[in-house]
Order: C-alpha cells, then structure tokens, then sequence
C-alpha cells in the first residue's frame, strides 16, 4: 500500500495509544488517592502524638522534660517532637533530633500567638518531613505553658510507595497498550479479510475487463453492502457496454446502405463517365450520410455535456414553434404559442428537437392531417407538446421509441424514411436542458425548467425564425 499508513497499522496504533493512555490515567488517579490517604493518615497520627503532648504538658509538666519521654514510638512510627515554650524557647525535644531544628516556618507564630494549628512538609538534613504544629494550653504552670508542639515524621515510606506505584503504572500501561494493540492487529485482520478478498477479486475482473463477471456474495454488515454496490456498478457498465456494442452495429448497419451505394455510383461514374441520375444518387446519398453522422453528434453532444455553449442564453420556445411553422413543408402543422415561454439553453438544439418531432408526426401521422404544437407555461416550467391525429404509439413502446435507431415496425413494413435516431435526439436535448420528454399516444411533450424573460441587455437567441 502506498501514501501513508495503511489502515489495519493506524487502527493498531490508535488502540495502543488509546489504552495506554486509559490506564495511565487510571493509575496516575489511583497513586493520587493512595498518597493522598497516606499522607491523611500520617497527618492523623501526628496530630494524635501532639495531643497527647499537649495532655501530658498540662497534667504533669515535670514528665515532659524528664529525657527520653519524647523517644518512644507511637502507633508504630518513630516521630520526632519539639516542644517550645510562649518565647519559642525550646523546652524538650527528642533526643534523635540532635542539634537539628525542625523546620516550622511561621506556624509556630500562629499556634503560639492565635492558636491555630498548622501542617506542612519541608526538608530535614536533606530528608522530605511532614510536620503538624498544635498550641499549648496555658495550664499547669509548667515551662512550656502556652507554647507549642512540633511533630515530624520522616515521609520517606510514602515516597517510596508512591515511586513503586508509578514504576507499576508505566509497566501496565505499556503492557495494556501492547495488549491493545495486538488485539486491535488481530481484529483488523480478521475483519479486513472479506475486503482483501474483495479487491483480489475485483483486481482479477479489472485485469480481465470483464464487465459480466460479479462478486462473490459478501454477506451482511459493510462489506455485503459494498459487495453490492460494486455488483450494481458492474451492471451498469455491463448494460452500458451492451448498449455501445447495439449502438455501433446499428450505426454500422445504417452506414453500410449509403456507402456501399456510394462505392457502386463512384465504380459506375469511373467505368462509364458522368450521368445525371447516377449523380443525383451519389449527391442523396451523401446527404442521408451527413444528416445521419450530424445526427449522431447530436445525440453524442447531449450525452457528453449539455447543449453546447450557448446553453446560458435565453430562448423563447413560443417563438421557435412560430418559427418552425413557417417553414416549407409544414403547411399542415398549426401552431399555439400565443404568450413567450423563457428558458436558459441552446436554441439550435431545441429548434432541432421540435422540429425532429414535428417531422416525426408529418411523416408517421395520418396523410393529410393536421399536426398540431402547443406551447406554454406550466407553473414554474414550460412545455412543448406535438401531437398528429394518428393513433399514435403503443404503450409498450413508448420506451424504446427514444432509443437510437429504434423505428417501429409498421414503418419499416411500410419503408418510411428515417434512421431512428430522431426521438433520441429530442430526448437527449430535453435532458440536456433538465428536463424531460414523454409520449402518450400520438402526444409528444417536452417539459423545460421555465426561466424569466431576459433583461434588455441581453440578446435572445431566437434568430432565423422568420
């Protein structure tokens, strides 16, 4: 796979990373609430050794000062205690600490002078201390009678606690995101498979250009649904292939009468010199060529893009109609286009399209008989419809009818001209324009998104209508 990652290496690595991340998280939040109980409990045991201090300063001043009564141990810590007097006096300490001094800051001014108790954690010969500072009542009259208490203990286990638990996180979290990720591999790989087999099979029939071959069945979920979608686009190009395939042997079936003439008239006119009536044949059938190849670039001109570059000027199909009725040969067409009917495209094609339906009608209606075209507003769109007095169309027809080269049976039966290439040409300018055409019967009509009438400085195109 070319140009980046592929997807089953960015799903693995999004796994990864995404566990990682959540148990990272998970256990950076539980080393939060261990240290924090921890240190909750610790400052819960200082604050139980203060008061006892503080029972024992008021009730036998004398003990406090005996050596060795702030040594022993309690509730199985060894705590360090200062104790001052109202002057910040020292009156009695334990003897671990020698000559050091616990560092208190100003909380020994504020149990002292407000009688507020206090914690914090500072440093002690280079060692991390949790400190609680408590005041002393004025009782007793002892030495330390309103002063303070200083307890410390050393939060040297927390601390290493709170180191092991964050090598043990770091070690989970990159065993769970490795465990995310091999897992995420694997998944993907399963489920990726039917898409691999997928473009295998789909590589095999591209390699082949065999639009008949289809998938195989992908079953439910995504992947059927994408079977299917591709299983549909292959039919299309199928029938699409099949529809180029009837095109080209019709047009080769159309072109092969006018040429093989042409050969026959040009072999006679080098044998035997000119004649007129072999000239008059040679000059027909080369206009049956020219209007049968126009005729396909039409159709082909629709089919490829719209209705060429005039598909933005404004065209008055009222006025094409009144044109097309006076033009020779259309003495029986009768015309109902009293108001302007504006829309944006192509007026060469449009008159081409009119006109092919109205020839259609002179040429299949009845003989003698009127061919009538109506033009008009239809709420916000415009219509054009042709109609001759026959019986028209059949309605299992009327679908083929604008296929190309499509002619129907009677009037090959009865050697009408034409090449069947008119009807698709009406519809391939409707759609051209947006919109549609549709036969009921002996009744064509188009239908056209309708436009406003153009402003004065633009120049309709309805010229040449007489």
């Amino acid at each position: 796979m070319t140009g980046g990652l592929s997807l089953r290496l960015r799903v693995t690595l999004a796994a990864a990373v995404a566990v990682f991340v959540a148990v990272a998280g998970l256990g950076v939040a539980s080393r939060t609430i261990v240290s924090h109980e921890l240190r909750r409990t610790l400052d819960g045991t200082l604050r139980a050794r203060a008061t006892d201090v503080a029972r024992l300063s008021a009730s036998a001043p004398a003990l406090l000062t005996t050596p060795g009564t702030l040594d022993a141990p309690f509730g199985g810590r060894d705590l360090t205690v200062e104790v001052l007097d109202r002057r910040q006096r020292i009156v009695a300490r334990s003897s671990a600490l020698g000559g050091r001094l616990l560092p208190t800051g100003s909380l020994v001014r504020a149990a002292i002078e407000r009688g507020r108790t206090g914690s914090l954690t500072g440093r002690l010969s280079g060692e991390s201390v949790r400190l609680f500072v408590a005041p002393l009542a004025d009782l007793g009259g002892g030495p330390a009678a309103g002063g303070a208490v200083i307890v410390g203990a050393s939060t040297r286990g927390i601390d290493a606690t709170n180191e092991r638990l964050r090598h043990l996180i770091l070690v989970f979290a990159l065993l769970a995101g490795a465990a995310g990720a091999a897992a995420a591999a694997l998944l993907t790989r399963r489920g990726l498979a039917p898409l691999r087999r997928l473009a295998a099979e789909a590589s095999r029939i591209a390699a082949r250009g065999d639009a008949e071959a289809r998938l195989p069945a992908g079953g439910p979920g995504e992947v059927g649904a994408l079977t299917d979608s591709l299983n549909a686009m292959l039919a299309a190009l199928d029938r699409a292939q099949a529809t180029e395939r009837r095109f080209l042997a019709d047009a080769s079936h159309e072109l092969r009468t006018p040429i093989t003439a042409l050969a026959g008239n040009a072999e006679y006119l080098a044998r035997h010199g000119a004649d007129p009536a072999v000239v008059a044949d040679l000059q027909a059938d080369a206009r049956r060529m020219a209007r049968l190849v126009d005729d396909l670039l039409a159709i082909e001109r629709g089919r490829a893009g719209g209705p060429g570059p005039a598909a933005e000027a404004a065209v008055d199909v009222a006025a094409l109609a009144r044109g097309l009725g006076q033009e020779p040969g259309h003495e029986r067409v009768t015309i109902d286009a009293p108001a302007p009917a504006w829309v944006r495209g192509d007026a060469g094609a449009l008159r081409r399209a009119l006109g092919n339906l109205v020839g259609n009608a002179l040429v299949h209606g009845p003989a003698g008989g009127t061919v009538r075209v109506t033009v008009g507003r239809d709420g916000a769109g415009v219509t054009a419809t042709v109609c001759d007095e026959g019986g028209g169309l059949p309605s299992a027809a009327a679908e083929d009818a604008f296929d190309r080269f499509w002619r129907g049976e009677d009037a090959i039966a009865a050697g009408r001209p034409g090449s069947g290439l008119g009807l698709a040409i009406v519809r391939a300018a409707a759609r051209a324009h947006g919109g549609e055409v549709t036969v009921d019967g002996a009744t064509f009509t188009i239908r056209l998104p309708g436009a406003p009438a153009p402003k004065s400085s633009e120049s309709p195109h309805d010229r040449g209508l007489g």
